[in-house]
């Protein structure tokens, strides 16, 4: 039940930093909109880490973890603010979110059990998923600052998206290590770390780092509900890294609904069959782990 509830979590989070970055992204780019991100979070971070970052010995294996979660984690991002930066993200946000099918999937072939019954719950929440991510009409050719992208970029936006699900598939199975081996502080610092060392410094040094006025309060609330969601899913991951996986990645199907309303974007018929049946099987996953 830890991990639904922790997944769960994790799934409002990142779905509401998926709509304020494409805000973001929209005014400032992808870059600096990272950078941002993960300078703030690593400042919230740092009381966490004096609090609960507890007395730990980091061996090679420790180190490597850390070293991948930050780096998966970081460019995963990078490539998702990209994506929403050119498409919707009623197309984008679903197809980020099969990083749940990715992370479930590395952590079943590394062993962790799977109840037969819950295999089948994931994998028509996966089905979901995908059926989410299919989009049969064209989006408008709009091109005021922070509406729906002109039509051409939704290809690219597809394939940063890919990436970027591919990415965070790993980094939820490294921060799912993470934080059964480590307290759970250690899952929320190393991409903070990473992107504020590699992003957010070197644009700095270079006056490239960008702000606005209309950017700032979107890019505060990426750094609050990202650190957040990442603790959400390593507490839960804590029960089940496979179930916490599925569950965090329904952050699409909200996402992709809420951005109905506040970006104008629709949904076809079959991606909304898509988002009932990831509804659907979350239920029916709660009742099987309860």
């Amino acid at each position: 039940m830890l991990a639904i509830l922790g997944g769960l979590g994790a799934a409002l989070c990142w779905a509401t930093a998926s709509m304020a970055s494409a805000r973001a992204a929209r005014r400032i780019g992808p870059w600096s909109t990272l950078a941002w991100a993960m300078l703030i979070g690593l400042v919230l971070t740092a009381p966490l880490m004096l609090i609960g970052g507890g007395s730990v010995h980091l061996g090679p294996r420790e180190l490597a973890l850390l070293a991948v979660s930050g780096t998966s984690n970081v460019v995963g991002l990078l490539l998702a603010y990209a994506a929403v930066q050119r498409g919707q993200v009623a197309l984008v946000a679903p197809i980020i979110s099969t990083e749940g099918a990715i992370g479930a999937s590395i952590a079943v072939a590394a062993g962790e059990p799977l109840a037969a019954g819950a295999a089948v719950v994931l994998a028509a929440i996966v089905l979901g998923i995908v059926l989410t991510s299919v989009e049969r009409r064209a989006p408008s050719l709009l091109s005021a600052p922070g509406e729906r992208p002109a039509l051409g970029r939704s290809r690219t936006a597809v394939l940063l998206a890919v990436g970027a699900a591919v990415l965070f598939g790993v980094n939820l199975y490294v921060s799912g290590r993470i934080g059964t081996e480590l307290p759970l502080a250690w899952a929320i610092l190393p991409a903070r770390v990473a992107g504020t060392v590699a992003v957010a410094l070197p644009l700095l040094l270079t006056r490239r780092l960008r702000m606005t006025r209309e950017a700032l309060p979107f890019v505060v609330v990426i750094a609050v509900v990202e650190v957040l969601g990442v603790a959400s899913y390593a507490f839960g991951a804590r029960d089940g890294i496979a179930v916490a996986s599925v569950v965090s990645s329904q952050f699409g199907a909200i996402a992709a609904i809420v951005s109905v309303g506040l970006f104008g974007e629709r949904l076809d018929r079959l991606q909304s069959a898509g988002v009932v049946l990831i509804v659907a099987g979350v239920g029916v996953l709660s009742a099987l782990q309860s």
